[in-house]
């Protein structure tokens, strides 16, 4: 049995940030019920190029909804809404990823549905929040790098800002509220009553910020970037050039130092007084990168892996298809074919993160649009002649 069976979650979602977190929950067991408006041909992640498996079911739309079910439903229209609070009254929570005006707008809130289930967890995943003066502003995952300061600790030095090469903050703010969902359903469990759970894009990427944070508003100190992706203060904590390409060297502790020469030939530096500690190191770390470079660029990156592996952290430079087809990866269970309904050879796709032991985590497809409408609709006793009259009415 997975963590989250027996937990269900009604999600209205779209694009990127929402239905990653729902998908992690789906992952360990949860029914996620993908709330889709018919009228907009389903959720933009469905239309989101330039690769599709055909229409309405883009390669983005298949890596944000694994293991969910679909249902249409138009929340604009009154049965619609009158729909959504029979599923509520049989859920655990709802989550929403909308501008942060909107759930009070729609009636997604606890305020809106505790008449319903007063154990009802109501997660809203915004842009900036659903109070203050930016709540009705849209925003997006590559903004909230920018205003956050990962664009200023980002690249070269002399080279402009840059983002990260994915959506991380995104990724991050839909795990942020998976964690406060599942958080919320303990504490409605336990005491009956449920709540509000409010996470934002901004508040995440600038949370994330930890370490530099604290060092500005204790010491002033405004961290920038730095040379090779180094770290600020550990060295070598950086990337050094190899005879056919890069190699990222972490030796994050002390001990590393001296196994790091010695793996490389060089013993003497173990005990080089320019380089015995992390602080001296970090002094002469121009110099050090100068004499690394000239060392490691003797072998290949593969070479050094395989020296390097498993005494000093060290990891190759791979761009997206090589670390798809890296052995680790390749002869893992981290990637899998996911099966449609029918099961049918469906979609390639990386696994979750999240291993529970003993168990096997399913591996079904995102659902077609409204696949599951009549099934989910049908176990809270909405029958056949009903949801004919909702279709004809445009609620569902």
């Amino acid at each position: 049995m997975l963590p989250l069976e027996g937990v269900t979650v009604i999600a209205v979602e779209q694009y990127g940030a929402g239905p990653f977190g729902t998908m992690l929950l789906a992952d360990l067991g949860a029914e996620v019920i993908k709330v889709e408006n018919p009228a907009e041909g389903g959720e933009v992640g469905r239309h989101v190029g330039p690769h599709f498996f055909g229409p309405g079911n883009s390669h983005f739309y298949q890596s944000f909804n694994r293991n969910k079910r679909s249902i249409t439903l138009n929340l604009k229209h009154p049965e619609g809404m009158a729909v959504l609070h029979e599923l509520v009254r049989h859920a655990d929570a709802v989550l929403d990823n909308l501008r942060g005006d909107l759930p009070d707008k729609l009636g997604l809130t606890y305020e809106h549905l505790k008449a319903v289930n007063p154990k009802i967890v109501c997660a809203h995943l915004s842009a900036y929040g659903r109070t203050g003066p930016r709540r009705a502003w849209p925003g997006y995952d590559y903004l909230m790098q920018a205003e956050a300061g990962y664009l200023s600790v980002t690249g070269e030095p002399d080279g402009p800002p840059a983002r990260f090469g994915m959506s991380v903050v995104d990724m991050m703010t839909g795990l942020m509220t998976a964690f406060g969902l599942v958080s919320g359903v303990v504490g409605a469990r336990a005491s009956g009553k449920g709540s509000d759970v409010d996470v934002s894009l901004f508040d995440t990427a600038l949370h994330n910020m930890t370490y530099l944070a604290t060092w500005y508003l204790n010491g002033g100190h405004n961290q920038g970037r730095e040379p090779r992706s180094a770290h600020p203060s550990l060295t070598p904590s950086q990337l050094y050039r190899t005879r056919d390409g890069w190699l990222f060297v972490m030796c994050n502790k002390e001990k590393f130092w001296p196994v790091f020469c010695d793996k490389i030939g060089k013993p003497e530096w173990g005990d080089d007084p320019r380089f015995r500690s992390f602080k001296d190191r970090l002094a002469n770390r121009e110099l050090l990168t100068v004499l690394l470079d000239e060392v490691l660029g003797q072998r290949d990156t593969a070479e050094w892996v395989e020296i390097l592996g498993g005494a000093v952290p060290a990891a190759p430079v791979l761009d997206i298809a090589q670390s798809l087809e890296n052995p680790f990866v390749r002869d893992s269970d981290r990637v899998a074919d996911f099966s449609y309904p029918d099961g049918s050879h469906g979609v390639r796709m990386l696994t979750g993160p999240v291993r529970i032991g003993g168990e096997t985590l399913p591996t079904r497809t995102a659902p077609a649009l409204g696949a599951d409408t009549e099934d989910v609709l049908g176990r809270i006793g909405i029958g056949p002649e009903r949801i004919a009259a909702l279709r004809e009415q445009g609620a569902l």
